[in-house]
């Protein structure tokens, strides 16, 4: 049985994904259609599946390559199936003669070399932000095809702003692709109706409060993430209120109060409230991340210092509790009467 290379087939309107997950071995039986691989593109993952069945004799990518249509994933041993047998002897029992002379009848000369097609233009223009121009040229024509105007009024955007760079100045879908990341890019202006910017953020160095571990951000998360963020920003929060019967805890607590006297201290729930979220935060550690300056990675923090909110009479003020996690309850209200004094 000959060996044959496996290709990535065509994946849509993408240059290059990113490979999350290999689903193969070398020794692997494999049927037709069965997944090679999982990829991950801008907006979603998919499989590869197998073109055809057989033994996996080597594979050529790992995760964490880039792949395109064409690229080489393994080589197979393939398997020939009674559907492919059939297939081999229909073309061996017509004679090369005949078969030549169909083909001859089926393709017809053409009468004139047929036309190349246009060269894809890449945008090369600075569009005209919103925020700078609030005047639209009424007499201004965009030439753009239906579905580019249906795909600009999907996103909001008037097309009177948008330069296109194709043939007499048609507006093309990269275009207006590149108008709305431009848009999207752009701190926001007191033409564009906000009355602030938020201050860039500091680079801080995390590992100087404790143990830090960096992990990738997929392709994903880091688009999402800017809009995302600009979301957080923007649009109006909501507080979650929940109710909780407490009433075993009370009891915990004033049994303790003995303790915390000989301590010198007041037990209060609000110890027992920030033990709760050291454990909830160890649960979810996404929820104790910070985003690494150049938005590649989250920064997971394997330290716990939880701030509080207190009314002093110079106003409020949030005061933190260091190192939480390495503290018992006492200890955190210690810390409490301490900080808020």
């Amino acid at each position: 049985m000959a060996t044959e290379e496996i290709l990535i087939p065509d994946i849509g309107n993408f240059d290059s994904v990113d490979i999350i997950e290999v689903l193969i071995s070398v020794g692997d039986t494999i049927a037709l259609d069965d997944p090679l691989m999982t990829v991950e593109s801008d907006k979603a993952s998919m499989d590869i599946p197998a073109p055809k069945a057989g033994v996996i004799k080597e594979i050529k990518i790992k995760v964490g390559d880039k792949v395109k249509q064409g690229s080489l994933v393994a080589l197979i041993e393939s398997v020939a199936t009674p559907a492919a047998e059939k297939e081999k002897v229909k073309p061996e029992e017509k004679s090369p003669a005949v078969t030549n002379k169909g083909i001859e009848k089926n393709i017809a000369a053409p009468s004139r070399p047929a036309p190349e097609p246009p060269a894809k233009i890449q945008p090369v223009n600075t569009p005209i932000p919103i925020g700078e121009s609030a005047l639209v040229d009424d007499g201004k024509i965009s030439h753009a095809s239906p579905s580019i105007r249906k795909f600009a009024r999907d996103l909001g955007v008037n097309l009177a702003f948008v330069k296109g760079t194709g043939p007499k100045n048609r507006v093309l879908i990269e275009d207006v692709q590149a108008y709305v990341k431009k848009e999207l890019a752009k701190p926001r202006t007191e033409n564009m109706g906000a009355q602030f910017a938020p201050i860039p953020m500091p680079n801080i160095d995390f590992t100087q409060f404790g143990k830090v571990e960096t992990q990738a951000l997929s392709k994903i998360k880091k688009i999402s993430g800017a809009n995302l963020h600009r979301n957080w920003v923007t649009a109006p929060h909501v507080t979650q209120f929940d109710s909780a019967d407490i009433t075993d805890l009370e009891v915990f607590r004033k049994s303790m109060q003995k303790d915390a006297e000989k301590r010198g201290t007041k037990l209060t729930l609000l110890a027992f409230l920030i033990k709760a979220c050291v454990n909830a935060l160890k649960t979810y550690p996404v929820f104790n991340s910070s985003l690494s300056p150049d938005g590649e990675s989250l920064v997971l923090k394997s330290y716990y210092n939880i701030g509080f909110a207190c009314d002093t009479p110079d106003g409020l003020v949030v005061p933190v509790v260091k190192d939480a996690h390495k503290k018992d309850v006492l200890e955190i209200a210690m810390d409490l009467g301490d900080l808020s004094a």
